[in-house]
């Protein structure tokens, strides 16, 4: 099968690139580089695959092109500006990447007769801040998102629900929890597994911001990956959550990488930041029924292997 991964030099992108290699897909990954980095594929690269690499800005009407011409069967649209503080700050910018470059993947691929674009959606900002009643939050939650960044997600959703009305063009949602595994950037704003795991190795003080009482879904980058590759062919028209059901607050999450990486030292507070959520976690049911998944990886050996990861990489 033809694929095309935007955003495929990025951290969870990367990661889906190896699993459609390793599966005998061609790839074409099209990523500017802004975020992204071509480090992450150098095992893609490596394996000699059909493998090829676009340095392309999605907001770029080239992108339309680019999509006609190599003609995926699918799609799965995962570039994006990611950092909600940038959305605030910026938020035309946001939506110029994130809207705007969303309407030209999805132009590009009405034009190239894709089959299915799979969108990689919030499930942390999407459904924003929910009463703790509602959780684990169900696809069904009203969708009120409290940042530009979360209001860029639905409004894409909009548009891939008008494409498949007018154009018949198929897609599939996968609304993420907080992702975390190799590859991913310390220095990222929802990064927190890869912040712990890099200050903890360096002997550095880690930070908490607030009590650390506050709660995130904390799923596996290779849990997530194969909800992709699910959601090719599973799980048309529909918003599926990707999670793993379970509330983690950030005290245990330090308490579980400090262990593995035999640090005895307790973690700092600081003052909590502004307009953070409480509580998040999803509800997976849905993406078990539609795309036949569910997450296996425990948090414990997750973590191992980010500390395990950073540990090789380190410097």
């Amino acid at each position: 099968m033809r694929t095309m991964v935007t955003g495929g030099a990025g951290f969870i992108g990367s990661n889906l690139v190896d699993r459609l290699l390793a599966e005998g897909h061609e790839v074409d990954v099209v990523d500017d580089l802004s975020a992204g980095s071509l480090a992450n594929l150098s095992d893609a690269r490596a394996a000699g695959g059909a493998l090829t690499i676009h340095q392309l800005d999605i907001r770029l009407p080239d992108t339309v092109e680019l999509i006609r011409r190599r003609e995926p069967q699918v799609v799965f649209h995962l570039a994006a500006q990611a950092d909600v503080r940038v959305s605030v700050a910026r938020p035309v910018f946001d939506a110029e990447v994130n809207i705007l470059g969303s309407i030209n993947i999805l132009e590009g691929a009405r034009q190239a007769g894709t089959e299915r674009v799979v969108f990689a959606a919030s499930g942390g900002t999407l459904y924003g801040d929910t009463p703790p009643e509602d959780l684990p939050i169900r696809e069904s939650q009203p969708h009120r998102p409290l940042s530009p960044y979360g209001v860029s997600k639905k409004a894409v959703l909009d548009y891939m629900v008008a494409y498949r009305e007018l154009y018949a063009l198929e897609f599939a949602a996968l609304a993420l929890a907080n992702v975390y595994g190799p590859r991913q950037d310390p220095h990222g704003e929802a990064g927190v597994v890869a912040i712990f795991a890099n200050r903890l190795l360096a002997g550095e003080p880690v930070t908490i911001f607030g009590d650390g009482e506050q709660t995130r879904d904390f799923v596996y980058v290779d849990d997530v990956v194969d909800a992709f590759v699910r959601a090719a062919a599973r799980g048309g028209g529909l918003l599926c959550n990707i999670g793993t059901g379970i509330e983690t607050s950030v005290n245990h999450l330090y308490e579980v990488m400090a262990a593995e990486a035999r640090v005895p030292t307790p973690a700092g507070h600081a003052a909590p930041r502004p307009g953070e959520l409480r509580r998040n976690v999803l509800d997976v049911g849905r993406a078990e029924i539609h795309l036949g998944w569910r997450p296996w990886t425990r948090l414990e050996d997750g973590a191992a292997q980010v500390l395990a990861f950073t540990r090789d990489h380190r410097g």
